[in-house]
Order: structure tokens, then sequence, then C-alpha cells
């Protein structure tokens, strides 16, 4: 049987085995086999990938693999003008949103904290999750699953690399370059619906007494209607928020 050669570059060895990282591998050549089918075989979401060359040419995902083909596989180079070559990935989203999986649920809540429009629900099933990224205002899938990400319908996906949500939130941050678009309390935690002001007296009867008599500030969500108000769980969360802006001098 014939083989083909690919060679990953940068992030995209981020999915590959131990044996397969940052140097060439054949795999064995099969008839009609697209160049992007290939790529997933190995392990590598389509959603990641922004330049083929084969033999030295751009191609697209659609590209019938040859046999003794020698290729090689970039992920986004922001940085990097490819303009005169295929570039897979689709135009950037107008407007930034996203939708996370099911084990991404604090990586959620930390995106709405800052203001980011994030969907999540535990009980999404993969195949709901494609088609919420993919119909409509288009988001961006969060996902720590590599096979969600290979679906046909999800043209904007990212998987995250780190496990530990504080390192999660800092690392979506960076690979969208987001820090300067934060909007801290502007989305609601629970629903993610937009928060607003509203006057004491229209919810006075829903505060706790301490907090009626001591505060006069108070913003509620729009959708659920969770009230909100600056008390020592602001504090905490106002303390993240920082944290995370010092990093980058904003």
């Amino acid at each position: 049987m014939s083989e083909v050669s690919l060679r990953f570059y940068q992030e995209l060895n981020d999915f590959l085995s131990a044996n397969r990282k940052k140097r060439e591998f054949t795999v064995p050549f099969r008839p009609r086999n697209s160049i992007k089918d290939m790529i997933e075989s190995v392990g590598v979401p389509h959603t990641e990938v922004d330049l083929i060359l084969v033999n030295g040419h751009s191609v697209e995902f659609s590209y019938i693999v040859q046999p003794d083909d020698q290729v090689s596989i970039y992920p986004v180079y922001e940085a990097l003008d490819i303009s005169d070559v295929t570039r897979l990935r689709p135009e950037p989203l107008r407007k930034i949103r996203f939708v996370s999986d099911t084990h991404l649920g604090r990586l959620a809540r930390y995106l709405r904290l800052l203001g980011f429009d994030t969907l999540y629900s535990n009980i999404w099933k993969d195949d709901e999750l494609a088609e919420i990224a993919a119909c409509g205002n288009k988001r961006i899938l969060l996902t720590r699953d590599h096979g969600l990400l290979k679906r046909s319908k999800v043209t904007h996906g990212y998987f995250i690399r780190n496990d530990k949500p504080a390192r999660q939130i800092r690392e979506v941050l960076s690979k969208f370059d987001l820090y300067r678009s934060v909007k801290p309390f502007t989305r609601c935690m629970r629903c993610n619906g937009l928060i607003r002001a509203i006057p004491r007296d229209r919810i006075i009867e829903q505060l706790p007494d301490r907090v009626s008599k001591t505060l006069d500030k108070f913003t509620a969500c729009e959708d659920c209607k969770k009230i909100y108000w600056r008390g020592s769980h602001y504090d905490h969360m106002q303390r993240i928020i920082d944290d995370l802006l010092r990093e980058q001098n904003i």
C-alpha cells in the first residue's frame, strides 16, 4: 500500500501521539481519501487547521490525497500574511459568541462574568452542541472533546488544552485576543442574560433586610430576573477580574 507523508506544526502537535509530534510521519494511502479525512484520522480537528500545503502548493479540505504526497499542516497564524494561498478557516465571526460543552461549566461562568455571550447546559448532547454552534448567529464551540470538533457542521471551534478553569479562561482570552473586550458584570452568570441597573424600590421586597437597609445600587438579569448587589461575593469576583487583567497590564 502506498503512503502519504504528514507534518504538523506548532500547537497542532497537541493532538498527536508522542511518536508523531514535531516530525514527519507516514500514514497509509487510501484511494479517494480527502485530506480533511486523513488529517482527522490522526486526531487533529479541522477547526484547528488554517493552511495545508501538498507538495508545496496550498489545497482545500476537499483535496483527494495522492500516493507519496508530502503534506504540511499549519494552525492559525494571526501575524503571518498567507493571503496568496488557500486559507481553510472561515472568516472570523463579526461578533464573538461561545457555546461550551458539558465539561466546561466553570469556564462558561468565567466568560459570562467577563461579559462574553456564552451558552451552556450540562444536559446538551453532542448533536445539540454542534447544531447550536452552526445555526443562526454562529458560535465558537469550546470543548475538550476532539471528536466534537471533527463534525463537518462545526465551522468555528476550539479545543481547550488546559484542564483547570483558571487556566482555561486565560487560554481563551489569549487565543481570541479578548483581554481588551472584557466588560465585567454585564451578563448573568446563571443564565447568560444581560444585566441592567434596577431601582431599589422595584425589588425591595425581594431583598434581605440587611441588604435593603445598607445598599442602594442593584442590577438584575433581564431574562431570569436574578438580582445582584455588591457584597462579599462581588468582591471575590472583582479580585479574579483584577488578577486576569493585571497580567496583561490593562
